[in-house]
């Protein structure tokens, strides 16, 4: 009893785990089809990827589905849930019968006549897969869709190609003589690349390579020349039965060619170079104009990434120091190395170098000018803008050189300041001679100087005082008998008048706000003095002290020189010159028209035109279109990408008798980019004519001198 229970149940579990894996593995193609489908529409990639998807997206669905854990109890539980009439019993046919009580036999009994009555296949097994089949069919749509769409096309015919898949190109128009071509491309020894060849002949090059044509032949020939950009002539050197031709040439810019065999020329052929670029120096840091405040570290960090196309062979530190300040300045150059090696000349590096300023012998008031310099392995070279490292005098600063004039006495709380700063640098000296509770007094009473010095200044911005907040302090008027019912003298006297606060100044509002710039500094000192922080302290001491000078330096009153009084004019003498001799400047140019260089391009546009119509063009027409072709072929050689199939389509038209339209078009539409932009008329003149007049004005200063 029960044995057939247990068969049921493990039926269902083998069934269970087979459909969950089979969902799995169709989902993870309807997947990967739909990934590859995307990939193979945007990039020219293989289809070897669709497997490499497929495996990992599998691996995700049975990790997160885990069929390997579905076990008899689970398949209990599952037909303990859909079906009712196991009266949440099943999980007894898979116990063993002696360790059943006999109320769980009699139950067991019932359980295996309700199991001989479940389906062999529920239909909950099926659901992933019905939907797993769903979707695979709907990416194979996609798939072929994507396919037949493509925005890229192939030269391989499978798609499961194991060679690189590349764009394919129209077919090359050769003479019939010609029966194959080997292209050998051998690039400069700079790029790193190896030796390629190709067969057809259409070239794409990089700059400086040689190249070498071998030409095999089906009949005997005389003679075979490549003819370059129409003007350059190299002649083809044969073997003993003139069926094979060699020859070598170096591309160093871009052009067009065609085979010349025994007077017929070929198609024209594109030659298109591959530029090497200079290398590229991005700076990570530091910022382009570095200061460095006092009690900051002297050490800057350089971090910097140079790339380029074929490898970076070198790169140096070129720092000057600058020391001393107007005819005194001295100045003394460092070359420095960054410490790596280049000669892996690989395309990117990443490189740090750390500038300790004291070793470059630099003191306060010394400044570091440096730039990178990188060469690449064509020793092309690229270098930085200068960066700028200034060290802070604090000499200087505390210096009363320039504050003092007759006109405007230093006041006494501009010293406070400067001696706080000396104060704290002196604690700092002696840190190691002083005991913590000393040291923590000393710090505390430079900070209670920093306070009083901050709210001193808050006078001058209407802030509060705190020496007396709340309390009537020495009132005289109010400590009066006859004052002591004056409520109005009371309450003016204990209440704070917000209201007013930033109207009490008649500073300006530049002078205002950098004010508050500075009560903010002292405020940031006077914490970090609070907190036994005085080295912290010290940069945001020296940044008060600055903006302190520099708002007295804004104080000061400047008083203009004595105005010039001129002689009075003689009021009966004016207007009464004699102007007869005095006549209007007339100038007279003779301007030609210039040629114009386009105009060829002009009629051939309009010949085109008229040629649409007609199909019909005659001699005079042919030698315009000859001319226009001469010009499109200058272009042709410098841009053959833009141009050289308008020079193919512009020599179909002068061959065939019954030009076709879409050459005509292909010609007008390369002569349109090449015209400059004609002015639109009618418009207004925004230059007035000159006349000669300044410059016969400037001739007279300058004689006049």
């Amino acid at each position: 009893m029960g044995k057939q229970g247990i068969d049921i149940i493990n039926s269902l579990k083998q069934k269970w785990i087979g459909y969950q894996l089979l969902a799995d593995v169709i989902l993870a193609a309807a997947y990967a089809l739909f990934a590859i489908a995307i990939l193979h529409w945007l990039l020219p990639i293989s289809g070897w990827w669709s497997v490499f998807i497929f495996v990992i997206v599998g691996c995700v669905l049975l990790y997160l589905h885990r069929p390997w854990q579905i076990t008899s109890l689970t398949v209990a539980a599952f037909l303990n849930q859909h079906y009712p009439i196991l009266e949440e019993s099943a999980e007894l046919a898979i116990k063993p019968p002696d360790e059943l009580n006999l109320l769980q036999r009699l139950q067991l009994s019932k359980v295996d006549s309700a199991l001989s009555g479940i389906p062999a296949l529920p239909k909950q097994f099926t659901i992933h897969l019905k939907r797993a089949l769903l979707l695979v069919i709907v990416a194979v749509i996609v798939f072929i869709t994507a396919n037949k769409f493509a925005h890229h096309s192939y030269v391989s015919n499978s798609l499961f190609s194991n060679n690189q898949q590349q764009k394919a190109s129209p077919p090359e128009k050769v003479l019939p003589q010609i029966d194959a071509v080997d292209l050998t491309i051998t690039p400069p020894a700079y790029t790193g690349k190896p030796k390629r060849s190709q067969d057809k002949f259409t070239l794409l090059a990089e700059d400086g390579s040689t190249v070498t044509w071998e030409i095999s032949t089906n009949i005997a020939l005389k003679q075979i020349s490549l003819v370059f950009n129409d003007n350059e002539r190299v002649p083809l050197k044969p073997n003993t039965d003139h069926t094979k031709w060699v020859v070598q040439k170096n591309i160093n810019k871009p052009s067009f060619y065609q085979v010349d065999i025994d007077g017929k020329l070929s198609d024209l052929y594109q030659i298109e170079i591959i530029k090497d670029n200079a290398p590229q120096i991005r700076v990570k840091t530091p910022k382009q104009y570095t200061y460095i405040d006092a009690g900051e570290t002297s050490k800057v960090m350089l971090n910097t990434t140079l790339t380029d196309d074929y490898g970076v062979s070198n790169a140096m530190i070129y720092a000057t120091v600058a020391k001393g300040s107007g005819e005194a300045v001295k100045f003394k150059e460092y070359k420095i190395g960054f410490g790596d090696s280049f000669a892996a000349h690989k395309p990117q590096y990443e490189l740090q170098h750390l500038f300790d300023l004291p070793k470059l012998d630099m003191e306060p008031g010394d400044e570091l000018y440096f730039y990178i310099e990188a060469t690449d392995n064509h020793q092309q070279k690229t270098r930085t803008d200068v960066y700028t490292v200034s060290i802070q005098d604090t000499a200087a600063l505390l210096s009363m050189n320039g504050l003092v004039s007759g006109g405007n006495i230093k006041p006494e709380y501009f010293r406070s300041q400067r001696q706080i700063i000396m104060d704290t640098e002196q604690l700092l000296k002696q840190k190691d001679s002083l005991n913590k509770d000393n040291f923590n007094s000393t710090c505390n009473n430079i900070g209670m100087d920093q306070k009083l010095l901050r709210l001193r200044y808050g006078k001058f911005l209407g802030e509060e005082d705190e020496s007396n907040v709340g309390g009537l302090g020495e009132n005289t008027e109010l400590n009066k008998i006859e004052n002591f019912n004056n409520a109005a003298m009371l309450f003016d006297a204990i209440t704070d008048k917000h209201d007013n606060a930033e109207d009490a100044t008649f500073l300006e509002p530049a002078i205002k706000a950098q004010l508050k710039a500075t009560l903010t500094e002292m405020w940031n000192a006077e914490l970090r003095l609070r907190l036994y922080k005085p080295l912290e302290a010290l940069p945001f001491e020296y940044k008060a002290l600055r903006l302190l000078k520099d708002l007295q330096q804004k104080s000061r009153s400047y008083v203009a020189k004595t105005a010039y009084n001129p002689s009075p004019i003689k009021l009966e003498k004016r207007l009464t010159g004699d102007l007869s001799k005095i006549t209007q400047p007339v100038n007279k140019d003779n301007i030609k028209a210039k040629a114009d260089q386009f105009e060829t391009l002009k009629t051939a546009i309009q010949l085109l035109e008229q040629i649409k119509t007609t199909r019909l063009y005659s001699n005079n027409d042919k030698h315009v279109l000859q001319l226009a072709k001469q010009q499109l072929s200058v272009k042709a050689s410098a841009q053959p990408g833009i141009y050289l199939p308008a020079v193919n389509a512009i020599n179909r038209i002068l061959s065939a008798t019954n030009p076709q339209l879409q050459d005509i078009d292909l010609v007008e539409h390369s002569i349109q980019k090449t015209l400059p932009i004609s002015a639109q008329l009618p418009q207004s003149n925004s230059a007035k004519p000159d006349m000669g007049l300044a410059q016969h004005y400037y001739q007279n200063i300058k004689n006049n001198r």
